[in-house]
């Protein structure tokens, strides 16, 4: 009889530890696919997020040289008109994470700078030179400096930027809800992530 009963805790002790080995396997299974799918996510987030926007502007260039002790000058000039398509965008392929598998966080550790590209389309109108003072490429890029500049200026006082930092918080908040779907937590700076005004403290 004894040896029946030690038999039968034998089985079930065999059949317990069985079931919780498999738990335990399925458990980590479970985790390694979840951190499989939000690292995926994280790929699948990391391109570009771009905003958009055209400047145009109108620009008057001049410029003269002396000759024969300053007594003859010859002049060019030109009527400029500039329509420049600028893109503000964020290279999520550079976004620093640290996936915590033991301790289910997604930590951002650093989102990188936005980057600006400005692609201007410059018409020349209204040219007149001098035999002595044509333009040449030096001219063409000094303008085009110049144009840069002044539409880099027009950037940084516009809405562009902020634009493209909330289309950069969409697409962060999609980490967010899916890390919180599978009771994860999603962190910025080591700061928990609970909305998304949180991704601007």
């Amino acid at each position: 009889m004894k040896k029946i009963l030690a038999g039968i805790l034998l089985v079930l002790l065999i059949f317990f530890a069985y079931k919780y080995f498999q738990n335990q396997q399925n458990e980590r299974q479970k985790l390694q696919e979840n951190t499989s799918l939000i690292q995926e996510q994280i790929r699948n987030v990391g391109k570009l997020v771009v905003t958009e926007g055209t400047f145009s502007q109108v620009y008057s260039y001049k410029d003269s040289k002396k000759f024969y002790l300053d007594i003859f000058s010859a002049r060019k000039k030109a009527l400029i008109v500039v329509n420049a398509e600028v893109t503000v965008a964020y290279d999520l392929s550079k976004l620093k994470v640290a996936v915590n598998e033991e301790e289910k966080t997604v930590n951002i550790l650093s989102i990188p700078e936005e980057e600006i590209t400005i692609n201007p389309d410059i018409q020349y109108y209204d040219v007149t030179q001098d035999y002595l003072n044509k333009f040449d490429a030096s001219d063409y890029n000094k303008i085009k400096e110049r144009v840069n500049a002044s539409i880099r200026r027009k950037v940084e006082q516009s809405s562009l930027k902020s634009n493209a930092q909330n289309r950069l918080i969409s697409e962060l908040q999609k980490i967010y809800i899916l890390t919180s779907s599978m009771g994860w937590t999603l962190t910025y700076n080591d700061n928990p992530i609970q909305n998304s005004g949180d991704w601007t403290s």
